[in-house]
């Protein structure tokens, strides 16, 4: 009975996981995944499991300490992700929940969340009152070359992807023209386009190069400007035709209330890391349909193809599998879509890959 699933350990190892395709972005390239995996033990004998992102090696040991010293307020618990999130939230009032701290609350909530799917034998989305569906994906690449990454875009379009993000920003203008105008022969007329500055323009800069881009029929412009400036976003929005998107920076719903308060975006893509894990996010999608915003998600493909089934207005799972290295059975894309797998959030870590990987 999950009612009475309570908690009796909570584990944590910290790992380098391999990316199947690096992610160069305007700040930075992504050779590696830099994970913290969170095992959440009860006393029915199942584990719940999650991992958090640290988007840099310097991250992991902060994140695993953190974790040890949570366990002590965690065993004894019965596993309640709702009341869980009120208990830290107040814990953590005075500190706040950005940074490493919102991380690591959000995806220990996605391991409660597992843990009871697990308990109860179904998948995740069928305790949230939907059932697993194929939701359309992209394909999300960093800064590429026409030329040289022809046959991976290719391969994205035999997989059946009816979309495809990569980054810019990282140059001039022309550079930018040069590989959206490569992408978009290569991926054709009928396939949407996305682009992703990872914010690395001013605003005066962003409104130039997005109205020089808009003739490749963007399907959205992603953070042009710093996540945190809602106002250049909306400065930049009301400057452009193609919609803006925004949200993976986002901290918990008041930041996602604020930034649509501001009029930032056209679009919203919450980062279950740095939303509040499922139960925020179930929130968030609220906001969201509220105001007739389409919502897609970032990462953490395994929970994204649970949450966004119930989002009402569910756009797009981002596909970049950042964790497919160490587990039994990586995500499937099957015709350019992704399906949410059980029992729990259908993970399993593959032992081996994860003592390989382990720092």
């Amino acid at each position: 009975m999950t009612e009475k699933l309570t908690i009796t350990a909570l584990k944590s190892r910290a790992i380098v996981a391999p990316l199947a395709r690096p992610v160069r972005t305007a700040v930075g390239t992504l050779a590696n995944a830099p994970l913290v995996l969170i095992d959440v033990e009860t006393d029915q004998g199942v584990t719940g499991c999650a991992y958090i992102f640290g988007y840099t090696p310097t991250t992991l040991k902060a994140i695993a300490a953190f974790l040890s010293d949570l366990e002590e307020s965690l065993v004894g618990q019965v596993v309640a992700p709702a009341e869980q999130a009120r208990f830290y939230e107040n814990r953590f009032r005075l500190l706040g929940r950005q940074g490493l701290v919102g991380m690591t609350l959000s995806c220990l909530d996605m391991a409660l969340w597992d843990a009871l799917g697990k308990s109860a034998g179904h998948p995740v989305v069928r305790l949230l009152g939907g059932l697993p569906r194929p939701m359309p994906a992209y394909d999300s690449y960093g800064v590429v070359d026409p030329i040289e990454d022809r046959g991976d875009l290719e391969r994205s379009l035999e997989r059946g992807f009816r979309a495809i993000k990569i980054k810019v920003g990282d140059g001039d203008l022309m550079r930018d023209i040069e590989m959206v105008s490569g992408v978009r022969d290569i991926i054709g007329p009928d396939v949407e386009l996305m682009i992703d500055f990872n914010q690395s323009r001013t605003v005066p800069d962003a409104v130039r190069r997005i109205d020089a881009l808009s003739n490749f029929d963007l399907t959205w412009v992603e953070e042009p400007v710093p996540a945190e400036d809602f106002v250049g976003h909306a400065e930049v929005r009301a400057a452009s035709t193609p919609p803006i998107q925004t949200g993976e920076n986002w901290w918990f719903p008041q930041d996602m209330a604020k930034a649509i308060d501001a009029g930032a975006c056209d679009c919203a893509m919450p980062d279950l890391m740095k939303i509040g894990g499922i139960t925020a996010w179930i929130r968030a999608a609220g906001i969201a349909e509220t105001k007739s915003i389409p919502v897609s998600s970032h990462l953490f493909v395994e929970a994204s193809a649970h949450v966004l089934p119930v989002t009402p207005t569910a756009h797009y799972l981002e596909f970049l599998d950042i964790a497919g290295s160490i587990l039994q059975e990586p995500m499937l894309v099957e015709d350019g879509k992704v399906t949410a797998r059980g029992p729990g959030l259908g993970m399993v870590w593959n032992e081996d890959a994860v003592a390989r990987y382990t720092l």
